[in-house]
């Protein structure tokens, strides 16, 4: 039966998820990094034989929640606080290059207008795309190297939730340019808010949790309920308060982290994560590529917008992070850790597409983005991160 067509699209992407995953970690790269691949080699830009359906794209985003609230878990507090500041900066200058080089590289292309114009708010939007960070890959690949608990890790996982605030409030500002779109003052008071009130019911839910926790210490039940928080937490945010769902899931990954019984939620939460809904969520990624509607013209634009956005953060985290007192080694690992594009700025084009800002073709080009980033992150953070030999 055609209804059941995603059971056979599911174990396809699991198979070659794990089995390009294994080849990956052979060749000594990020697992990630072949599970992507896959999803671009069985999807619509190589083999065809699966598609990016609805039911997908829920997985996908089941996944990708999972991986937030885990790294949201794993976050070392006392670091956090170290690094708050830090983040900060470093994700205010990771939107702000990369919105000015994507402004001056669309107008570059398309001609430059008065700002105002029709013509400088798409060069905008383009620029906001690439202001988008997602760090969900660079969580997956400093856990398979031992480093997300690290002071790097949590200040690019930190600056990375800053990040995606930040280009919301430009998002809208952007759209309100264009005539669509609510006030950008609505939606910075909206994420205050949201953050207000998770900090005060966080402080009542931690108090939940660990009364629970010393009652029915190691049992499935505590896994069970910090999930449900984690779900729960995603859809206020984006639902309510306009705020990304995967900020939602970190948000209640750090509420639970000093738990006594952590750890074991945790690999409990790794568990189905890794074994279903972070393999659909990378390879989904690969699924998205299609080079139907690519011309010479719009090729030649598309690698430039992949070199300018890739740069950009490396640019505009790495020198925050080195004016952070970082040194020059971990600043680049932070631009790097910094420079991946997913989701977000995938919600961010489609946004744009509805509101007449890019064509679909666009979206190609950021799909590409997206792809290089993920795939290149994690390899250079790997040999960045690889033991000096004697």
């Amino acid at each position: 039966m055609e209804s059941l067509r995603f059971l056979i699209d599911v174990a396809l992407i699991l198979f070659a998820a794990k089995t390009f995953g294994i080849i990956a970690r052979k060749l000594h790269a990020p697992e990630v990094v072949g599970e992507i691949i896959a999803g671009l080699i069985i999807g619509p830009a190589v083999i065809g034989i699966v598609d990016q359906s609805d039911f997908i794209s829920k997985m996908a985003e089941i996944g990708v929640i999972m991986l937030m609230f885990e790294a949201g878990l794993t976050t070392d507090m006392k670091k956090l606080k170290q690094t708050g500041l830090k983040a900060t900066a470093i994700a205010c200058a990771g939107v702000f290059v990369p919105i000015v080089l994507g402004t001056v590289l669309f107008m570059s292309f398309y001609g430059f207008g008065p700002i105002g114009s029709e013509q400088f708010i798409k060069g905008l939007f383009i620029g906001t795309i690439m202001a988008a960070t997602s760090v969900s890959i660079t969580v997956a690949a400093l856990k398979e190297l031992g480093k997300l608990s690290s002071t790097v890790g949590t200040t690019v996982v930190s600056a990375a939730i800053i990040d995606d605030v930040i280009v919301i409030v430009v998002l809208t500002f952007v759209l309100s340019a264009k005539g669509s779109g609510t006030s950008v003052w609505t939606t910075m008071l909206k994420a205050i808010m949201f953050f207000a009130i998770a900090i005060v019911s966080g402080f009542v839910v931690y108090k939940a949790f660990k009364w629970l926790d010393a009652r029915y210490e190691h049992t499935r039940r505590i896994p069970i309920a910090a999930l449900c928080y984690c779900m729960f937490m995603a859809y206020v945010a984006e639902r309510y308060f306009g705020i990304a769902d995967i900020t939602g899931a970190y948000v209640a990954g750090v509420v639970l982290c000093n738990l006594h019984d952590v750890k074991y939620v945790e690999r409990k939460v790794d568990v189905s994560s890794y074994m279903v809904f972070a393999p659909i969520f990378f390879a989904g990624i690969g699924l998205k590529v299609s080079f139907e509607n690519f011309n010479p013209t719009f090729l030649f634009f598309s690698i430039a917008f992949v070199f300018v956005a890739l740069l950009s953060k490396i640019i505009g985290c790495g020198s925050a992070a080195k004016l952070c007192k970082f040194n020059w080694n971990d600043s680049l690992k932070i631009g790097i850790g910094m420079m991946t594009r997913g989701e977000v700025a995938l919600i961010t084009a489609q946004k744009g597409l509805h509101a007449g800002l890019i064509t679909s073709d666009y979206f190609t080009a950021v799909i590409l983005m997206i792809l290089v980033s993920s795939i290149l992150a994690p390899v250079l953070l790997k040999v960045l991160y690889k033991p000096k030999s004697a």
